[in-house]
């Protein structure tokens, strides 16, 4: 008895290449997020086997930041595999840096270089988003479909 040969799919077409500006955006959220994520796990640690003032106070924030650092994180991904949502969610959390960075800012001494990289990121990363080939690639405009 011979064996038959299965007939195989064609295979599936790979997808188009991101533009390099939606990579580099993609990144940069993914940093401020990473970012966000070790402060809150930080203060988490600080409230539970440090010497705070506030215990709670650390706790909680901690877990804000956490929460808080979920936003970028899932941008990022969504980002980096070209999926029109992630615009959103991106650009919000570069909305959110802008006052954070003020704040860093006003506060001045160490914070000062700490507010100069979290503005300097967030004005490039919109900058990036809203760039015309950002959004073709994420199939925004006039006439395009959902993805």
């Amino acid at each position: 008895m011979s064996k038959k040969p299965t007939p195989r799919a064609p295979a599936a077409p790979e997808p188009a290449a991101l533009p390099g500006r939606l990579t580099a955006a993609a990144a940069l959220t993914a940093l401020e997020g990473l970012a966000l994520a070790g402060l809150g796990v930080y203060m988490l640690f600080v409230g539970i086997a440090g010497d705070p003032d506030s215990p709670q106070q650390a706790e909680t924030g901690g877990i804000t930041l956490l929460a808080l650092a979920a936003l970028p994180l899932v941008a990022a991904r969504g980002l980096r595999l070209g999926r029109r949502w992630s615009r959103g969610p991106a650009l919000i959390t570069q909305l959110m840096a802008l006052p954070v960075a003020w704040t860093l800012w006003t506060t001045g001494g160490a914070m000062t270089a700490a507010a100069v990289a979290l503005a300097l990121a967030a004005v490039a990363v919109a900058a990036l988003l809203v760039n015309p080939t950002a959004t073709e690639a994420l199939g925004i405009g006039p006439g395009d479909q959902a993805r």
